[in-house]
C-alpha cells in the first residue's frame, strides 16, 4: 500500500494529519532513542537548568505555520531547546521539593496509554482498565492495612486527591451546624486549597500550631474540640500528615484516630508522598495507625516511581465519593451496569480522565515489590546518614531529624553568634549558588519560621556519594560566602 492509499487516495490529496506506518515508527524510535540518551546521561547532566522568560519568547515566540514543519528537527528542537530547560527531577542530586523518579515500565505504560487514547470515566469505555484501577487500588488498600471493601480512585496528584476528600466530607457534613476542618501549621497548602474550593468557611478552618516536633498529637487538638463544639460547632474532619512536605514529619495517627472515633469525626490522611513508606518496616512504625483512616492521599508518582501525573485517593467507603459526585444526565445514560461495575467518574472530578493504574500495574509486576520495598528503605537510610553527617560537622545545624525521606538543616560557621537574620541571609545564598552551580537541586523551608535547607531523598538512582556531596558542597560554598 502507498502514501496515497494509505491515506484515502485522491480524496486526502490535501493537508492531512494521519502518518504512514514507516513515518510513525521513525519518530517513535526517535523519541525512545532521546529518552535512553537522557536517562544513561542523567549523572553527567546538571541537576537544574532555567531560563528567563525573555530568553524563551525569543526562542520560541513565533506565528504557528500554515503548512508542515520536518518532524525530525521539530523533535530535535522539543528535547534539546524545551524540554532541556527545566528541572531534572529525577537527577540523583535532585533533592528539591518531593522528587519523582519514575521507573521505565512505567514511562512505556503511558506511551500506551497515550496512543490508546483510553477514556477511563466509565466502565463501559474502558472495562479492563477499570478493573487493573481497581486491582491497584486494592494494592494500595492492603498497604496501608485499610479494611477490606475500602477502594477509590486515580487522580492527578495530591492536590486532586486531597479536593476529592474534602468534597466527600463536605458532603457527609452537610446537615451539621457549622462543620469544622483541623489541620495542622504543617499540613500541604491545598488542604487549604481544597477548602476554599468547596465552600468551606475560612471561620471554620483551624489551622492548628504544633509544638517543637511538629506533630499534630490528641493533646494539641482536643482543647479545639472542646471549645468549638460549646460554641455551636461540629467538629468535622482532621487533616493529619503521613509525611509532611515540610519535615517529613507524621502526625500522632492512632491518638487522632482513637478521637475521630470518639467523637464522629472523619479521619484524613494526607500521605502523598509518605504513605508508601508503609512497605517498609520502619516506615509501617512510622505510619502506625493509618489503615485507620477514613480517606488518604497517595501520590505513586512520588515515593512509588511512577511519572506523572498520577495521585490516589483512597476510602474507607466508597459510597462516600459516589454520594458526592455522581450525576447522570440524559446522554450518560447507557454506562449504568451494575454496582459491580463502578464508573470513576462517580468517585471524582473528572469525567474525562486518563488510565493511570497501568504504569503501576506493570511496573510493580515487571520489578516485583520486593524491589520498591528496597529502593523505599535505602532512601530513608540515605537520610539518616545525612542527618548523622550534618549532625557531626562542625559548621552544619540538624533542624529536624531524618524523618521518612526528609531531614532539615542549615549551614552554621562554626561559633557563629550573630543575627538570625544574617544567618538565613547567609544560607539563602548558599542554597542560591549551589543551584546555579548546577551540582545538585535543594529547596528551603521554614520550620516555625526558622529558614532551613531541606534535602528529601527519594530517587532509587541517589547514591550516599551523591548526598555527601551535596552536603560538602553546602559547606563549602558556605565558607567561601563567608570568607
Amino acid at each position: 500500500m502507498n502514501d496515497e492509499d494509505h491515506r484515502g487516495g485522491a480524496e486526502s490529496s490535501g493537508p492531512t494529519l494521519e502518518m504512514s506506518p514507516e513515518e510513525m515508527r521513525r519518530l517513535g524510535y526517535r523519541a525512545v532513542d532521546a529518552l535512553i540518551e537522557r536517562w544513561s546521561g542523567l549523572r553527567r547532566d546538571v541537576a537544574w537548568r532555567g531560563a528567563t522568560r525573555g530568553e524563551l519568547e525569543a526562542l520560541f515566540r513565533r506565528d504557528p505555520p500554515e503548512h508542515p514543519e520536518a518532524p525530525e528537527a521539530l523533535f530535535d528542537e522539543a528535547v534539546h531547546e524545551v524540554l532541556a530547560r527545566a528541572g531534572r527531577i529525577d537527577h540523583p542530586r535532585f533533592f528539591a521539593f518531593v522528587p519523582s523518579s519514575p521507573t521505565w515500565p512505567s514511562v512505556v505504560a503511558d506511551f500506551l496509554v497515550a496512543g490508546f487514547n483510553t477514556f477511563q470515566g466509565t466502565w463501559l469505555e474502558s472495562a479492563g482498565p477499570s478493573q487493573v484501577e481497581l486491582v491497584v487500588l486494592d494494592w494500595f488498600r492492603s498497604w496501608l492495612g485499610m479494611p477490606e471493601g475500602a477502594s477509590g480512585l486515580m487522580t492527578s496528584g495530591g492536590s486532586a486527591a486531597n479536593l476529592d476528600a474534602l468534597v466527600a466530607v463536605r458532603h457527609r457534613f452537610g446537615d451539621a451546624a457549622r462543620p469544622v476542618l483541623y489541620v495542622s501549621d504543617q499540613g500541604h497548602s491545598s488542604l487549604l486549597r481544597a477548602a476554599r474550593i468547596v465552600g468551606w468557611p475560612a471561620e471554620d478552618v483551624r489551622t492548628i500550631r504544633t509544638g517543637a516536633d511538629l506533630r499534630l498529637t490528641r493533646a494539641v487538638l482536643e482543647g479545639w474540640l472542646e471549645r468549638d463544639r460549646s460554641e455551636g460547632r461540629t467538629p468535622a474532619v482532621v487533616c493529619a500528615n503521613g509525611g509532611a512536605t515540610n519535615s517529613g514529619v507524621v502526625d500522632a495517627l492512632d491518638e487522632l484516630a482513637d478521637v475521630c472515633s470518639e467523637q464522629g469525626m472523619w479521619l484524613h490522611v494526607d500521605a502523598a508522598y509518605g504513605g508508601f513508606a508503609v512497605l517498609t518496616e520502619r516506615g509501617r512504625e512510622a505510619l502506625a495507625g493509618i489503615g485507620r483512616a477514613d480517606s488518604v492521599t497517595l501520590d505513586p508518582h512520588k515515593w512509588l516511581f511512577q511519572p506523572y501525573e498520577t495521585g490516589c485517593l483512597l476510602v474507607r467507603e466508597p459510597r462516600d465519593l459516589e454520594r458526592a459526585f455522581t450525576a447522570r444526565p440524559e446522554y450518560l445514560q447507557d454506562v449504568e451496569l451494575g454496582a459491580e461495575h463502578p464508573n470513576f467518574a462517580d468517585r471524582g472530578l473528572q469525567l474525562t480522565r486518563a488510565f493511570r493504574a497501568l504504569k503501576v500495574w506493570l511496573s510493580v509486576r515487571a520489578f516485583g515489590l520486593a524491589a520498591f520495598r528496597a529502593e523505599i528503605d535505602r532512601a530513608m537510610t540515605l537520610a539518616e546518614r545525612a542527618e548523622a553527617y550534618a549532625a557531626e560537622a562542625e559548621d552544619l545545624e540538624v533542624l529536624t531529624g531524618a524523618q521518612l525521606g526528609v531531614m532539615c538543616y542549615r549551614y552554621r560557621p562554626a561559633g557563629f553568634s550573630g543575627e538570625e537574620a544574617a544567618l538565613e541571609a547567609l544560607n539563602q545564598r548558599v542554597q542560591d549558588a549551589l543551584v546555579e552551580s548546577g551540582h545538585a537541586m535543594v529547596s528551603s523551608t521554614r520550620l516555625h519560621g526558622t529558614y532551613a535547607l531541606r534535602l528529601c531523598i527519594l530517587n532509587y538512582r541517589s547514591t550516599w556519594e551523591d548526598v555527601r556531596s551535596t552536603l560538602e558542597r553546602v559547606q563549602a560554598l558556605g565558607g567561601e560566602l563567608c570568607a
